[in-house]
């Protein structure tokens, strides 16, 4: 963004003669007068709209409307993550130490506007001092002047320097563009906060239901290892069937560590996140965990976005506040008028300290002008020029940054609700296989190894479909995230405004059951215990081998 020649409004001062008396007061007034006469420096316009293209590029159905991202996780019913939230938001370190820096800024930005009013000190002191009568006063000779005198005084300090050319509003400008800045990217904070809470959160429930599954699946090829130590015992089957059996239950429990230690650190990362010990909230590993339901999310229109981005916002203001800087250094090129004024009393005595006769008073106006200094102003407002050029270029990346993440996020959902409705197609097949299987094994047409076979290929389908749940919970946090959910947009913000095409985020499609994908993934995982307990009679339990199970 180049900076526009900018010229100075003058006003044309007419006074009449005035008495001696009035003459400061006419000085006084002309520098107010003249200070509402010139700002220099360029006036901050909004960037030039970036193109951001007619829409999303996925071929997703166009919605009207958009979800409402402030609190989005209270659409997804889940009173455990509600609690998080709602105590991550008020006690989080990160926001805390976010509000403490919009207080600096606002600090900053006060000072700022306390230089443009004058400052005024008093003061009193009591001098006790004796001259020389051999100095360069001879005060020896002098009828009634003392050597030793004690001089009482008491009076007051005023200096004010008028903002003639704009120097001061122009600071006063950019201090409040930067404390906006500043406000935008603590709730930037809060969004990163809330993503980060729901994230973890789907991890740990997420690394819950894995567990079960692998559970299930580690139970049922125990039923398998004793099944075929049976039938090695009756010499049915052969020790190499028995180290395979034995082989693949080692491979399963071999898993069990790592996913409890992945949920185990998700809880003790929200304890964190909640401004806590980490072990705050380590009694959710006792608790059930339920999965959420994931459901459709109309993103809106695309430009939508740029209205919400806490960092699109920020990089705006950061820029309005470069444009100030340059009017700030510009003024630098002016003359400066200063007036300094005091008043007060002095007395030799006590008896005479505030009589009218003992009153003293003065008034200083002071202009300065640089004539020369090597070029360094002009340095200056180049560099200002370059800062602000800066800050365009930072505001456009910001924009298409934004817009980028948007997109991935976006496609990561909806490949990820794809993987969710496929794994959902695959637990739909193996829990039919595995009902024939259990039908043809209690009509005695399969031997018990194919039924636990089945059984075990139906776990391995409930974890795929865990995994698969928690992966898309985690992508669907991560578009929230990248579409600016998370905190209130005033309707005072800076925004960027066009009018693409708006979009849904897809939907997740049905299983053959006639529940959401999501649903039908999940909904299997918590009812084979009594399926398994039924079956276990069905089997002859023995005595196992030393350190094997």
């Amino acid at each position: 963004m180049k900076t526009k020649p900018h010229h100075l409004s003058s006003c044309t001062l007419a006074a009449k003669p005035t008495s001696k008396g009035l003459r400061p007061v006419a000085l006084a007034m002309s520098c107010v007068l003249l200070t509402a006469c010139a700002t220099v420096g360029p006036d901050y316009r909004e960037p030039p709209p970036v193109d951001i293209g007619s829409g999303w590029t996925l071929p997703l159905a166009s919605e009207s409307q958009s979800a409402d991202l402030a609190r989005w996780w209270s659409v997804l019913d889940d009173p455990i993550l509600d609690r998080l939230m709602n105590t991550a938001l008020a006690q989080n370190l990160d926001l805390r130490q976010a509000a403490a820096r919009i207080d600096e800024a606002r600090a900053l930005r006060d000072r700022v506007a306390g230089e443009r009013l004058p400052t005024v000190g008093a003061g009193a002191s009591v001098n006790r001092r004796r001259q020389s009568e051999n100095g360069p006063l001879p005060v020896g000779s002098i009828p009634g002047l003392d050597a030793t005198q004690t001089i009482y005084d008491a009076g007051f300090d005023a200096a004010w320097e008028a903002d003639l050319f704009g120097a001061k509003r122009r600071a006063l400008e950019g201090a409040s563009a930067r404390l906006q800045a500043t406000e935008v990217e603590a709730q930037g904070v809060r969004m990163r906060v809330a993503a980060e809470v729901a994230r973890t959160w789907f991890t740990a429930v997420g690394a819950g239901y894995e567990l079960h599954a692998q559970q299930a699946t580690l139970d049922t090829l125990q039923q398998t290892l004793e099944l075929v130590r049976l039938r090695h015992a009756l010499g049915d089957a052969s020790a190499a069937d028995v180290e395979a059996a034995y082989a693949q239950w080692t491979a399963v429990n071999a898993l069990l560590p790592d996913i409890q230690a992945r949920q185990r650190a998700a809880v003790l990362g929200l304890g964190v996140l909640l401004g806590s010990p980490p072990e705050r909230e380590l009694a959710l590993l006792d608790g059930p965990l339920a999965p959420c339901t994931l459901r459709a999310l109309p993103v809106g229109e695309r430009a939508d976005l740029l209205r919400r981005r806490p960092d699109v916002l920020a990089a705006e203001r950061r820029l309005a506040a470069s444009s100030a800087d340059i009017g700030v250094a510009t003024a630098e090129f002016f003359p400066k008028l200063s007036i300094g004024v005091g008043g007060g009393f002095q007395a030799l005595s006590t008896g005479d300290w505030f009589d009218a006769s003992s009153s003293r008073f003065s008034i200083l106006p002071l202009i300065s002008w640089r004539l020369f200094d090597g070029g360094r102003v002009r340095a200056e407002i180049r560099a200002r020029e370059a800062a602000e050029q800066q800050a365009a270029l930072a505001y456009e990346q910001a924009v298409l940054a934004a817009l980028g993440d948007a997109e991935r996020a976006l496609g990561d959902y909806h490949g990820g609700l794809d993987t969710l409705e496929r794994r959902a197609m695959a637990l739909d097949a193996a829990r039919t296989s595995y009902g024939y299987a259990k039908a043809r094994y209690a009509a005695g047409d399969v031997a018990l190894v194919e039924l636990l076979a089945a059984q075990r290929s139906l776990h391995e389908a409930e974890t795929a479909a865990a995994r698969a749940h928690t992966s898309a919970a985690v992508q669907l946090v991560a578009l929230y995230k990248a579409l600016g959910g998370g905190w209130e947009v005033s309707s005072t913000m800076p925004s960027a405004a066009h009018s693409p095409t708006g979009a849904a985020a897809p939907t997740p499609r049905a299983s053959r059951s006639g529940m959401p994908a999501s649903a039908a993934a999940m909904e299997h995982l918590t009812s084979q215990s009594a399926e398994r307990e039924t079956l276990t009679h069905l089997i002859i339990n023995r005595p196992t081998e030393g350190a094997k199970p």
